[in-house]
């Protein structure tokens, strides 16, 4: 009898630790280094997952306390895991036409272009377009727009058209400038400009607006295609660890294709689009107002982006002053600061979120001024308006960002891609405000990164090391490229994850690791936290997660 009362209390405490929990978990991870971006708690080892959003973040004990009969346990045998990567300024569909057409990114010559586009013709029936993108003279010998003689010599049965890099410039052979009806006589439009040769006959690049006089021509896109290549984004953006990204300008059939992808089922990423600035489009939304949250938290339609001017390498970045390689310019402004003006009224108007793209120093403070007129009074309202990608300030102009609550958008692999000749462009002086991250960090603004891909490649790792490190793939240069204006590690991912949510108008429900917030995460094979910046870049996705459910897994 002496013995009863021990063994009946073990068989009470037996029966307590198989009983199930009062709120089971559907899924627990453990033996992993998890950063939460939560500066109440920002590093953990275990996070169990309910209901597709977080329930616990901390150590291993805790979260085996909501292990059920049912829920799942991840062991990630140390693997690191950070809140779900978000692409802050990107192009969906950009990208989906990207990874079918030709791949023109990194080509070394003019001549290996010429190459790739023979080879794709070979396989398109006469008198079908040939369209790719990629291609970038800076990386050339001599570093000059391209004349298109050798390619119309080369491919002289099918129109073709090459975007830049950048998507600010465009080549096209002898047969798209003949569908296009472009000959000498035709006048450059406002905003853009066609290279010309000597004699005055278009030589084949069409900068910025001018792009138009050929696109006009190729045949639209159907439905069908969009919703195919939305779909091939959405699969490459979860390989490489996004789970949401911000859709820098979508037209009507593009924002239609994630309505009727969201009403499927179908739409696993967190996607802000900003809508293209486009008079029917916009009434339309005007009409309906801002949408938030659709489709169970995957779809955002509450934001426009509009266009200042050109980009840096086209030299179509609107400059204060000429730039120093080409004195003869100071860059194109692709619509009238009375347009920015109208635009961001009317955004005020309708409860729109209004981003610009201003890349140039002169781009940026014509729309800080256009804001700054239409918020009046009103700068410290919860507008969180943004200009996208604020490469190149005057100094001068750095603090107003903080003072209007205007968020600079940036893409850090910009600079990484720009700095061999940036300088050459814009002169050692204006190099002071270019890329200036930390001196807008200081300044007291936060920084959503992205890639603006396919400018850039997909992989979020590259912003990072190009945050912490600013160096290249291989490192260089030694230091770093102007490094006073690096991230910390902490901000750098801050930058990938909390900001953007911020930036968006999603803090409350994403972007951290937060009990109540949902579990979209990424996994790791190395922490990048802590390894040496020169191996951040050989960093795997191991497994992409929305709502706590794998939509990725290598």
């Amino acid at each position: 009898m002496r013995h009863t009362r021990p063994l009946l209390a073990t068989l009470a405490l037996a029966a307590a630790c198989a009983a199930e929990p009062e709120n089971p978990a559907d899924r627990i991870l453990v033996n992993a280094t998890i950063y939460t971006a939560d500066s109440a708690q920002w590093t953990a080892t275990a996070m169990a997952v309910k209901d597709g959003k977080v329930l616990f973040v901390g150590d291993r004990d805790g979260a085996m306390a909501f292990k059920g009969k049912a829920t799942q346990v991840d062991d990630l045998a140390g693997a690191t895991v950070l809140p779900g990567i978000t692409d802050a300024h990107a192009h969906v569909l950009n990208l989906g036409e990207y990874l079918k057409n030709v791949d023109l990114a990194g080509v070394a010559s003019y001549d290996e272009v010429i190459a790739r586009v023979v080879a794709r013709a070979k396989e398109t029936p006469a008198g079908e377009w040939v369209v790719g993108r990629g291609w970038d003279q800076n990386l050339w010998a001599g570093k000059a727009f391209p004349t298109h003689e050798a390619l119309s010599a080369a491919v002289p049965d099918h129109p073709v058209f090459l975007t830049r890099i950048d998507g600010h410039a465009g080549l096209a052979n002898a047969a798209a400038m003949q569908a296009a009806g472009v000959t000498a006589s035709t006048r450059d439009p406002a905003g853009g400009s066609i290279e010309r040769d000597a004699r005055g006959n278009p030589a084949g690049v069409f900068v910025d607006n001018a792009q138009g006089l050929i696109r006009r021509v190729i045949p639209a896109l159907s439905r069908e295609q969009v919703k195919r290549s939305v779909l091939a984004s959405q699969a490459e953006m979860h390989r490489w660890g996004l789970t949401g990204v911000h859709d820098a300008g979508a037209q009507a059939m593009t924002v239609e294709v994630f309505e009727e992808l969201g009403k499927e089922g179908t739409l696993s990423l967190r996607l802000y689009t900003m809508l293209s600035d486009d008079t029917e489009l916009l009434n339309a939304w005007y009409a309906r107002g801002p949408a938030s949250g659709l489709y169970g938290d995957h779809l955002w339609v509450r934001a426009i982006k509009a266009y200042m001017d050109g980009a840096l390498g086209s030299r179509g970045a609107a400059l204060l002053k000429p730039y120093s390689d080409a004195p003869h310019t100071s860059g194109l402004l692709v619509r009238t600061p009375e347009h920015i003006r109208g635009g961001a009224d009317s955004a005020a108007k309708y409860g729109f979120q209004y981003n610009v793209h201003a890349i140039g120093d002169r781009g940026n403070r014509l729309v800080l001024d256009a804001m700054q007129a239409a918020l009046g009074a009103r700068t410290a309202d919860d507008h969180r308006w943004r200009v996208e990608h604020a490469q190149i300030l005057e100094p001068s102009d750095i603090s107003r960002f903080a003072a209007m609550r205007v968020i600079p958008s940036m893409q850090a692999s910009h600079q990484t891609s720009d700095m061999y000749w940036a300088g050459e462009r814009l002169g050692d002086e204006r190099l002071r405000g270019a890329y200036a991250w930390r001196s807008l960090l200081n300044s007291g603004v936060i920084i959503p990164n992205g890639s603006d891909f396919p400018v850039e490649k997909v992989n979020p790792l590259i912003s990072f090391h190009s945050s912490i490190s600013r160096q290249d793939d291989k490192n260089w240069p030694e230091g770093g490229w102007r490094p006073e204006e690096r991230m910390t590690r902490d901000e750098a991912l801050l930058s990938m994850t909390l900001w953007p949510a911020i930036a968006a108008f999603q803090e409350s429900i994403l972007g951290s690791l937060t009990p109540g917030k949902y579990a979209d995460f990424t996994v790791l094979d190395q922490d990048i936290m802590t390894v040496p910046a020169e191996q951040v870049l050989g960093t795997s996705v191991l497994r992409t997660a929305v709502a706590g459910r794998d939509v990725y897994r290598k």
